[in-house]
């Protein structure tokens, strides 16, 4: 099975919107949706990708560089990684890393970083540590009102 990936295109918005929505169990509107595209074009360190097995999008993958103020270096961060439920284990999240581990090279990263939730740690977090990512903290949110 052949995965090609690409950058994202305004013709994904509605497989974009899908993925995030089983990602997030948060249904977006397409207008939204189209400000997060715009967002994302108009950004110098912002990157979304998708992922294509026979020409279906199949996931989706945002990048982010950051770089680090305490040490003269940056990291890639994977700011969205989700695979369509229709492909689970078969492959499409592991090529999307790879490529993102690649892409991170290419604009001079030391390394990769992402965050998952708790919720997910029972499968996501297994995947990631296979791949080589290591459980280094905890992130802290306050929301605001």
């Amino acid at each position: 099975m052949t995965h090609t990936i690409r950058p994202i295109e305004p013709r994904d918005l509605d497989a974009a919107r899908d993925l995030l929505r089983q990602l997030t169990g948060w249904e977006m509107t397409p207008a939204e949706m189209q400000s997060r595209l715009d967002f994302v074009a108009a950004s110098p360190i912002d990157w979304l990708f998708v992922c294509e097995i026979a020409g279906d999008v199949v996931g989706l993958l945002g990048f982010r560089l950051r770089e680090r103020i305490e040490h003269p270096s940056r990291h890639g961060e994977v700011s969205v990684l989700v695979t369509d439920a229709r492909v689970k284990r078969q492959g499409v999240g592991r090529a999307l890393l790879a490529f993102a581990e690649d892409f991170a090279r290419d604009q001079g990263c030391v390394g990769m970083f992402l965050v998952s939730g708790f919720k997910r740690k029972d499968e996501a977090h297994r995947f990631y540590q296979a791949l080589g990512y290591e459980i280094t903290g905890n992130r802290f949110v306050k929301a605001f009102d």
